[in-house]
């Protein structure tokens, strides 16, 4: 998304990557493998109170980055690239989970169904 939205590549660059990725997840269903695509969403206000919560909290510090501070003032660029990517990559041996993340409680719950509900349909066994 980074280079899209910061232009550090042509837009046929970027582009030509959905299919790219399409591709390769193609030839990964077609060897078996299941691919669990998850896209956390979070509001702008959340981000921004876990982006204090790093600066404030010394334990936290760890996960921030100037460049965090950056990012959010191409909030709206981010999201236009990120539904884009989305839209062109999910497809039906790969599909996108787009899962609500401002509680985190919420999210794991969202997130432990998806797996549960494919290792179901996957129904792995012990080789035998």
């Amino acid at each position: 998304m980074a280079v899209r939205v910061h232009r550090l590549a042509e837009p046929e660059v970027w582009k030509e990557r959905y299919g790219l990725i399409n591709a390769f997840e193609s030839i990964l269903a077609h060897g078996g493998t299941t691919t669990v695509k998850i896209y956390l969403h979070l509001s702008p206000e959340e981000q921004l109170r876990r982006l204090d919560e790093r600066r404030d909290i010394p334990d936290k510090r760890w996960k921030l980055r100037p460049a965090d501070w950056d990012d959010r003032k191409h909030w709206d660029e981010f999201q236009v690239a990120y539904q884009d990517a989305l839209t062109r990559t999910s497809t039906p041996t790969a599909p996108w989970y787009v899962v609500p993340a401002n509680h985190k409680w919420y999210r794991n719950w969202v997130v432990s169904r998806i797996l549960i509900d494919t290792l179901t349909r996957m129904d792995p066994r012990y080789p035998g």
